[in-house]
């Protein structure tokens, strides 16, 4: 998964910094605002996006419905109104076997180093 969970979170993020993280062209984070209620950052001045931990965690959700699941934007938006909380609950249980499996590929090859 592209989004870096480990980045230490402060209190808002510009679009790019987001962006980044989930490594997505800004543009679809603007159209993600459109489809998705959940996703409101706050606009300062000159309308620049302000993101909260809570955007950042509700966009990682439809990042792993979208681009990991491969569900269409209205399927994952059926899916949140249905049971966002089973869908939370599944997408942290992926992320932290995803994070199981790179520490053992990364033990698995400092282990081939070493033989």
């Amino acid at each position: 998964m592209a989004y870096n969970s480990q980045k230490e979170l402060k209190l808002f993020y510009s679009i790019g910094e987001v962006a980044e993280m989930f490594d997505v062209p800004e543009s679809l984070l603007r159209y993600w605002e459109k489809v998705f209620p959940s996703i409101s950052p706050k606009k300062a001045g000159r309308g620049i996006r302000q993101y909260k931990k809570e955007d950042i965690e509700n966009i990682r959700i439809i990042y792993h419905l979208v681009k990991e699941k491969g569900m269409t934007l209205a399927g994952a938006k059926a899916v949140l109104q249905k049971n966002k909380t089973g869908v939370v609950q599944s997408a942290e249980v992926i992320d932290r076997l995803k994070s199981i499996r790179e520490e053992l590929v990364k033990m698995r090859d400092e282990l081939n180093q070493i033989t």
